[in-house]
Order: structure tokens, then sequence, then C-alpha cells
């Protein structure tokens, strides 16, 4: 069915019993070897670092965003797998999917359970990882996990432990594996991919702020302070805070920096329905709506935004493109 190649990048996947928890140890080799592999399929590995993902930096997801396009710059390649942490898996996911253009497909797995361990769920979402590389095209970054096959954008881990991490509460299940066959149940909504964005020497820094009741404006403003080019402000409800936020988020425009408004609610787009601190004055003062992705997803489109322009204007206009959607073609294997 194809040739796959494996970019090993740790999480629980690769995790061992470190004397009073687990953390990432194994690398890539070991990794892959816990998995049967389809028939028909070959693996090749690419053993890029292993580490805890939330100890993940931006220059470790640009340097796995760089290594997908190096290693998709192989027209014998027929489809890429990362394994990676599940607690950020979301992000690094969202990140590749924002700038590939390439129609053979870039699937994340992890697990939920450490390496060697009876009941672990590594070998069989690695098996089918490796399968859905090799068997869609044209769908853009996907994450294969306990069975389900989920589009990079809008997917966030839902539980915390239990097996079945991954979902888009706003959207229905994209696909599902069983028997050895991958059933695609519909198609995802992509932007048209962002170029490869430079690894800069100093990465823009990009903070997230959430509202809450008696929530005030001075993390926002320290965000400011600090040197933030950046801010995901968290509201609650469709998008809402207060006045006193609003204004903040005017000053943080005026100098520059790139705000956008996601929710603290699990499913349903941001939408302008509230004033006094809501959606409706929120979005006067200049933060952009980020319809239904969540924060850690709404920073990664920040980031790449902040990356791709230095001119303000620009920036914006290269966030609202990023959430701009049309249909996905599938495309035959």
């Amino acid at each position: 069915m194809g040739r796959i190649v494996v970019i090993s990048t740790g999480g629980t996947i690769a995790s061992r019993w470190q004397g009073s928890g687990f953390a990432a140890e194994a690398d890539g080799q070991e990794v892959v070897a816990t998995a049967p592999v389809p028939e028909g399929v070959t693996v090749e590995l690419v053993d890029l670092f292993s580490v805890n993902s939330p100890r993940l930096t931006t220059a470790h997801q640009l340097t796995l965003l760089r290594t997908v396009h190096e290693v998709l710059a192989d027209p014998g390649v027929d489809g890429i797998v990362v394994t990676h942490g599940t607690d950020t898996l979301e992000e690094s996911a969202f990140l590749v999917d924002l700038h590939h253009h390439d129609p053979r497909s870039v699937v994340f797995t992890g697990s939920q359970r450490p390496m060697g361990t009876a009941d672990g769920d590594g070998p069989g979402n690695l098996y089918d990882a490796l399968l859905t590389a090799a068997n869609t095209r044209g769908l853009g970054v996907l994450i294969a996990f306990a069975g389900r096959v989920h589009a990079a954008r809008g997917t966030v881990k839902t539980e915390a432990v239990a097996l079945d991490a991954f979902a888009d509460p706003s959207k229905e299940l994209l696909g599902k594996i069983g028997y050895g066959k991958v059933t695609m149940l519909r198609a995802p909504q992509r932007s048209t991919a962002l170029p490869l964005p430079a690894m800069p020497e100093v990465p823009p820094r990009v903070d997230m702020v959430m509202h809450h009741a008696d929530g005030d404006p001075v993390l926002l403003n320290a965000a400011v302070e600090a040197g933030a080019q950046g801010i995901v402000l968290v509201g609650t409800g469709a998008g809402n805070a207060t006045p006193e936020i609003v204004e903040a988020v005017r000053a943080a425009v005026a100098r520059g920096v790139l705000v956008a408004l996601t929710t603290r609610v699990m499913a349903g787009p941001v939408t302008e329905i509230y004033t006094h601190g809501g959606a409706v004055d929120l979005v006067a003062a200049g933060a952009v709506p980020m319809g239904t992705l969540r924060a850690g997803q709404a920073r990664i489109a920040v980031l790449s935004a902040l990356l791709g322009a230095e001119d303000p204007a620009e920036q914006t206009r290269l966030l609202r493109h990023a959430l701009s959607t049309a249909g996905s073609v599938m495309a035959p294997a």
C-alpha cells in the first residue's frame, strides 16, 4: 500500500517509568517496534526528538513542520505518521495542517498509556495511523486515535486519561478504522495552505488569557508588557468579557498586538451577540473571532500569522485566512 515515514517526537507512546512517574525516554525505533505493520506498508523512521509534549516549544514545533516538508520532498514517500504526546498534539497537528499543501496524508497519533503496559493503546494506534496514512489522500493532516479518524482543525483532547481521547466537539466524526479498513464519513473543512515560515531566531511570544467571574485586565496587560506579539483571549459563553477588558484589547491592538477571541465553552462558535463587554465590543475593539477553534489551536493560528508577516494589517489578514475553510475533495489513495 505504500512507503510511510514515521516521525517520532516522544510523548506517552515513548514513555517509561522514571521512579516517580512516566516520561518520554524511548527512541523512535523502539516505538515503531511495538506495533504490527499493515500488509503492503513499508516503514522508515525519522527519530526527531523524545520529549513529553507539555515541554514542546515553538522551536520544536517549527522543526517538526520543516521535517514534514523535507520528507514530502521525496516523491517516493506515500505518507507520514507523527507519533506525539497527547497534551499538545492538537496544536502541532494544526500547525502542520495550516502549512500543508500536499495531497499525501500526515497522520498524528500517540497513546494514553505508556509503552510496555499490558493494556497499552500505543501499538494499536500506531497501526491505525500507518493504515490511514497509506489509504487516504487529499484530506490534509489527520489524527488517528482509538479507532477514529479526526481532522486536525477543530480536534482537541477531550479526555484526560480515557483511551478515546480526541474529538471535535463542534462537528461530526470524520472517519473510522477497523478490520484493516479506513472508512471516511465526510470531507474535512480546510483553508488553503499558508507558506512555510522561516525559522526565527526568537519566535514571537503568544500568550493566552482566560476570562472568569471577577476577571480584570491585569493578566492581559501583563502579557503585553512582557512582549507578547499575540494574545488569545478565552472568553466566557459565545466569547464575552467585560468593558474593562474591551479597553485593554483596544489598547493592545493599537500597540500592534494581534488579539484572537475564543471561548472556554467546549462546543459552538464565537458569536457577536452581547455588548457591555461581550463579543460585539471585543470584535469592534480589534479582536479577531476564532469561530470554533479553541484556545490551543487559536494560539497556533496567531503564531502562523505572526510568522507570515510583520505588518499588523497583514498579520490580521493571514489570521482571518487561516479561519476560512472550503470543502476538501477526497481523492483515492
